[in-house]
């Protein structure tokens, strides 16, 4: 018959630079799409040398060492009789662009370079790479020797062409193609084109899952088609997290999905597609056939190949399937103690080093690294023998088997309780409570002595005491006295990660874990270089109200119902004397604001792009029902205040996970300065006339009844209150 094809798309955890495990990879990914049937193999974007390796593609050795993969991939018997793209960097007439390339049986048939690059975010392509500006157009690339030796091809076309084999068209989109309003998709449709291949490199946020899974569908509804998208997974080396979730679409239908979090490195899904039905579906809608047929052409490569054969009778379509999505929570779960895994096993170090406070942010990563060690006991159940490899190597024994996650907590995870004077006897009883529950190596240590040295040494030089507020001392020394307890803290949680495996009889060391949210990082509401500054932070880019969120799930996901009291603690930094054994210090007293109240100022700086003024105008209104104007504008210069005072601290966060569209990282994805005019005259002058001016009037237009904690919820966000749009990668925002 002919007319039924089997394709695989596959998810890949590659890592930048990593030339051989990105190799072996690939090639597991092309074996194991040759034993479901398949004959033609997708994979994600940049996938020879790793999406992430950023100023290294400035490097000639990044291309050199992507041919020399190529080239293994080329004499490889895996690669035998499969039409197979990967993507690679390609330099052409000295200009670099991330490309595409497809081959089959030792010929090279196309470099398909992107057309259109991404710049928002975190993605910075256009540092690196040049567009493909010339539409339908094709160039002769001269090969490097080592390929042509292979080949016995001097010259591939290199542009914007489709493939055309002996019973289909196949066309390619790479990433940001997908988002962007002037798809590919849409010509190459409307030439014939009847199989998209599109390789990604998209990342995790929060909520954001849904995005692709609607875009892919669109892409084959209004056209028809298949839509293969492939995408990575995994830590490259940098803070963000493939998102997975490769998928397959058909004339508006996923028929095929991959997972978004997983353990192993290769995953191989495949869709068998009746071509018929799509030749069917497209002429039924008479606009999309007027359009083809003014369409102007692609070049097309002709292929001796076909994708299917006489015996497709026996080969069933894959019907359509549901896409479920997982909640916040179970992102939150999932997400970061993958990240986590990724950054252990390639680290070389033996495990993690936490101070427990018995807070909700010190907690939440707890349970985090739980999550992981849940996640590693179930993939060797499963038979994921790179994850039991990776096990073994990291806790130096090779003949260890992960069963029960509580004992491998043990094993690589060391928390600490850091008490004070000021630390109180219920966090101390939590942190111990929740560390025997999920199994962590957990002791308790007083740090009063190491205070008392340090302000002893400031006495002897300057003569002077330092007090406490509570005790007759002025602002600053009070802040100091917190800060020297937090920085202590620092100073001792390496000093413990370096020796603990030392002291438990392993070899090396641990890796720090900071424990600040979003919303803290945001207000600047810690100490330069406290317990924030740390190796890595699982939970730098979640708010407090989706950690909350999260507590409230793991408290039955894993049963440990310490999480109860955990939730019911006002958050509190512990730093401040005890009054009768009691707390007398809580964040949101000391920030003066809540954490529902600094979500909602980071998307309106952040995801809106809000100045001073903006934020006023939006929440004047979103506000009314619980402030006035007045109160509002003091509310957001107060935030200003503060941003402006602690932009600095920015410059020294720990890498975080980034899961949240508000995140202040400076060093990727928030780019602004860290040196402000604290007193925003111009722009609190601005502010302070509206609310003269509302004031005279004495009129506000009021807002529906929802209160800011609302607003701030896991499952909504300000959009509800303005214009809801989407930004360039379709999220909505």
């Amino acid at each position: 018959m002919g007319r039924k094809v089997v394709v695989a798309v596959c998810t890949l955890n590659q890592w930048a630079l990593d030339f051989e495990g990105n190799l072996n990879r690939i090639l597991q990914s092309i074996q194991e799409a040759k034993e479901m049937g398949a004959l033609y193999r997708t994979g994600p974007e940049l996938e020879v040398c790793g999406y992430s390796c950023e100023d290294h593609f400035h490097e000639p050795d990044t291309f050199l060492h992507s041919w020399q993969v190529l080239a293994e991939l080329l004499k490889s018997a895996t690669c035998k009789d499969i039409l197979i793209d990967v993507g690679m960097p390609v330099q052409h007439r000295n200009v670099s662009y991330n490309c595409r390339v497809a081959f089959l049986n030792k010929k090279i048939l196309l470099i398909r370079p992107k057309m259109i690059l991404c710049e928002d975010g975190n993605y910075r392509e256009t540092r690196w790479f040049s567009c493909w500006t010339k539409e339908r157009q094709v160039e002769d690339y001269y090969l490097p020797r080592m390929i042509t030796s292979i080949t016995n091809q001097t010259v591939v076309p290199i542009g914007d062409a489709v493939i055309s084999t002996r019973d289909t068209c196949i066309g390619f989109e790479i990433c940001e193609e997908l988002w962007n309003p002037q798809s590919r998709h849409i010509p190459l449709s409307l030439d014939g084109v009847e199989i998209i291949s599109n390789g990604s490199g998209s990342y995790m946020e929060l909520r954001k899952a849904y995005v692709t899974v609607d875009l892919v569908k669109s892409a084959t509804f209004k056209s028809g088609g298949a839509y293969l998208f492939s995408n990575l997974r995994g830590c490259d080396g940098q803070r963000i997290y493939f998102n997975g979730c490769s998928c397959v679409a058909v004339n508006g239908e996923i028929v095929s999905r991959g997972l978004q979090f997983a353990l192993h490195d290769v995953e191989v899904i495949t869709a068998t597609i009746d071509l018929e039905d799509i030749r069917s579906y497209r002429t039924q809608i008479s606009s999309r056939s007027h359009l083809a047929a003014a369409n102007a052409p692609f070049p097309r490569i002709t292929v001796d190949f076909a994708l299917s054969d006489d015996e497709d009778i026996y080969l069933t379509i894959s019907p359509p399937v549901e896409c479920k999505y997982l909640t916040p929570e179970e992102e939150i779960e999932l997400g970061p103690a993958c990240w986590l895994w990724d950054y252990l096993r390639r680290s070389g170090q033996g495990g993690f080093f936490l101070p427990l406070s018995g807070g909700v942010d010190s907690t939440s990563t707890a349970c985090i690294v739980y999550s992981m060690c849940t996640q590693i006991c179930d993939a060797v159940q499963k038979g994921e023998s790179q994850v039991l490899y990776d096990v073994r190597k990291i806790l130096c024994q090779s003949d260890y088997m992960p069963s029960d996650p509580m004992e491998l907590c043990n094993r690589l995870l060391v928390t600490c309780y850091m008490a004070s004077e000021n630390s109180s006897q219920e966090t101390k009883q939590r942190a111990s409570q929740l560390a025997n529950e999920i199994g962590s190596y957990h002791f308790p240590i007083v740090i009063d002595s190491a205070v008392s040295a340090v302000i002893g040494i400031f006495t002897t030089a300057t003569g002077l005491v330092p007090k406490f507020r509570s005790k007759g001392g002025c602002p600053r020394q009070n802040l100091a006295l917190q800060n020297i307890q937090a920085r202590l803290r620092m100073v001792l949680s390496y000093l413990f990660a370096q020796l603990m495996l030392w002291v438990r009889g392993r070899p090396g060391g641990l890796l720090v874990l900071g424990s600040s949210n979003v919303d803290e990082a945001l207000r600047g509401y810690m100490t330069k270089y406290d317990c924030s500054s740390a190796d890595v932070n699982p939970i730098g880019g979640i708010s407090k109200t989706d950690l909350k969120s999260f507590l409230h799930y793991a408290k039955s996901r894993f049963f440990l119902p310490s999480l109860s009291e955990i939730l019911q603690a006002p958050p509190t930094a512990e730093l401040e004397p005890l009054s009768d054994g009691q707390i007398t210090q809580t964040d949101e007293q000391d920030m003066g604001m809540t954490y529902a109240e600094l979500s909602e100022f980071g998307r309106l700086r952040k995801t809106f792009h809000c100045g001073p003024f903006s934020m006023f105008q939006k929440l004047v209104h979103v506000w009314s029902n619980k402030c006035t104007p007045q109160e509002v504008a003091e509310k957001v210069k107060h935030f200003f205040r503060c941003y402006a005072i602690n932009r600095h601290k920015m410059t020294v966060l720990t890498p975080s996970y980034h899961a949240e569209t508000y995140s202040p990282d400076d060093n990727r994805f928030d780019h602004r300065p860290f040196l402000y005019r604290v007193h925003w005259n111009w722009q609190f002058k601005t502010i302070d006339d509206a609310v003269a001016q509302m004031t005279k009037d004495k009129r506000i237009k009021l807002s529906d009844s929802t209160t800011v904690q609302e607003v701030s919820g896991s499952n909504t966000n300000i959009a509800a209150h303005f214009n809801m749009r989407r930004d360039r990668k379709g999220v909505l925002i």
